[in-house]
């Protein structure tokens, strides 16, 4: 089988479009609720429906934590304890929008 000038012009696009995919794609940059004792309350709302560890993969696999729950914790115990948001912080009610949980 030969390869023609058509062909090497489709593997020279395959390969640029992959490398451009590879190029911008980096770091995350999603910041992560942390995992400690103070937000144990909003990990413990948002896994309170979690699959156990003998349920079917598809089960495990999917399965999405209820952020909505978790949310509810998470400005009053801010102005509670006096943490500030940073500046351009945006609505106050959607943390899980922007913030994801640690596994």
């Amino acid at each position: 089988m030969k390869i023609d000038k058509r062909d090497w012009l489709f593997i020279g696009i395959v390969v640029g479009v992959l490398a451009i995919f590879i190029a911008i794609s980096g770091k995350e940059k999603t910041a992560h609720v942390p995992n400690n004792a103070m937000h144990k309350v909003s990990y413990d709302a948002a896994f309170r429906n979690a699959p156990g560890p003998n349920a079917s993969l598809y089960t495990r696999a999917f399965y999405k934590p209820d952020k909505k729950a978790a949310e509810v914790f998470c400005e009053p115990c801010h102005k509670e304890k006096g943490v500030p948001y940073p500046p351009n912080h945006p609505a106050k009610n959607r943390c899980m929008f922007c913030h994801k949980f640690s596994k």
